[in-house]
């Protein structure tokens, strides 16, 4: 069996394990446009803040290739798919022929129509090693920086740039930062943090205009008609779906490639899995893309195993999000903000003073939803309560605990799941 990935991050090493657990012998190839071997995007704001080397970088051991017989292509992008001659196309011309095709493409930033963003020098993305890198090269030109999203991406350029003793203003369209997985206590929270630490949080504004002279930055303008001087815009909005090579090749993409629960496209002995993906949702089935580093893991996992012929189903993405800002964890997942919460029970613990904050979210003694800001001990608990269904009503009142608490409330889960039918011990 010949089996070609296209991309090599998390979700291709994913499907590399989940094929090489099935099928020995069977030929692996795998097509990367970077110019590097897999490693940890997470760590990039690391990277750029001077934290962690080059040599940490690296996501597998320097053998993993070799050892599953691996055949690396780097800096080999594909730019078409035949799916009737089961052949892709590179951008040299060249093709490569597959029986069975993973696409592993991730996701590529958003970058919006910005009045003056055209013809600048230093406007930048931040989602690889090598836009870390370019910015690292540049930082002994750079003064003050504007990051245009509170998002994830967002927030860790903005921690990496603080690192580097740069002036940082972090513009947020939405009333809080990470609001796709924090409520507002809990994005309060760590915009007080940023804002001890010299960075400037304005949230519920957008930049309309890039200003400045040629190629030079002078500052942006906000819609509210304030002006914040700059050198540096880093837009940070967010990620699409890298699919766009995809076109006229017959294979279904909606905002993602449309999969089905063994990752399988339309197209029969095509996959796909990771960031490029549409794939079901845990809760609601719906399919959405789902940009989360281990979701992106299983969702390949599953795909290498369903390319060899073996059934391995996906339960559905489970939304969660950790990051740590200024030795702030945080952590969420599941349902945070419930549009009806008249269907649901919410259960909060706060200590603005130690940053520390609690949210449960539960439907009919189902824990489906937490956030966890400054104490996530134990979070897995969480996670596995919320994939689990477990009914919670036994413990639920030790949900909110921080510290000591913690000890009691395993034992609470333990003798839950542990006693026989139909007690509770």
């Amino acid at each position: 069996m010949n089996y070609v990935i296209i991309g090599n991050s998390v979700a291709a090493v994913g499907a590399i394990r989940g094929i090489r657990n099935h099928d020995a012998n069977g030929t692996i190839t795998v097509l990367s446009r970077e110019n590097r071997i897999a490693y940890g995007r997470p760590l990039i704001s690391y990277l750029l803040g001077g934290t962690i080397t080059d040599k940490k970088m690296a996501y597998l051991p320097e053998d993993f290739y070799e050892k599953n017989q691996v055949n690396l292509r780097l800096g080999a992008e594909v730019v078409a798919v035949d799916h009737s001659k089961k052949q892709v196309k590179l951008a040299g011309g060249e093709t490569i022929s597959f029986d069975k095709l993973l696409i592993a493409t991730g996701g590529d930033p958003f970058v919006p129509p910005i009045d003056g963003l055209q013809g600048k020098e230093k406007i930048f993305t931040f989602t690889t090693w090598d836009d870390a890198a370019k910015l690292k090269a540049l930082s002994y030109d750079i003064r003050r920086v504007v990051v245009i999203g509170g998002g994830l991406i967002g927030l860790k350029a903005a921690e990496g740039l603080y690192q580097l003793d740069k002036k940082v203003t972090i513009v947020e369209l939405a009333d809080r930062i990470l609001s796709a997985a924090f409520d507002r206590t809990a994005g309060r929270i760590v915009a007080k943090k940023m804002k001890a630490n010299g960075i400037d949080v304005i949230t519920e504004d957008t930049v309309v205009k890039i200003e400045g002279e040629g190629r030079e930055i002078t500052g942006v303008t906000l819609k509210s008609g304030d002006f914040i001087p700059c050198d540096t815009v880093i837009v940070a909005i967010g990620v699409r779906p890298a699919a766009s090579f995809l076109k006229g090749s017959g294979i279904e993409v909606n905002r993602g490639v449309v999969v089905d629960d063994r990752m399988e496209t339309s197209v029969k002995g095509i996959f796909a899995a990771g960031d490029v993906a549409e794939a079901s949702d845990f809760f609601s089935k719906s399919k959405n893309p789902m940009p989360i580093w281990p979701d992106a893991y299983i969702q390949g996992d599953v795909a290498g195993a369903a390319m060899t012929g073996s059934e391995k189903g996906y339960v559905g993405g489970l939304a969660m999000n950790s990051i740590e800002l200024f030795k702030v964890p945080t952590i969420s997942m599941g349902i945070t903000n419930p549009q009806d919460e008249k269907e649901f029970e919410i259960l909060t613990y706060l200590d603005q003073e130690n940053y520390q904050y609690r949210k449960i979210v539960l439907k009919d003694n189902i824990l489906v939803g937490a956030v966890l800001v400054g104490a996530v001990d134990r979070a897995g608990i969480f996670a596995g309560l919320v994939r689990e269904k477990i009914d919670v009503a036994p413990f639920k009142d030790k949900l909110l605990a921080v510290d000591f608490g913690f000890a009691h409330l395993t034992r609470e889960i333990r003798s839950t799941l542990f006693a026989p039918q139909g007690k509770v011990a």
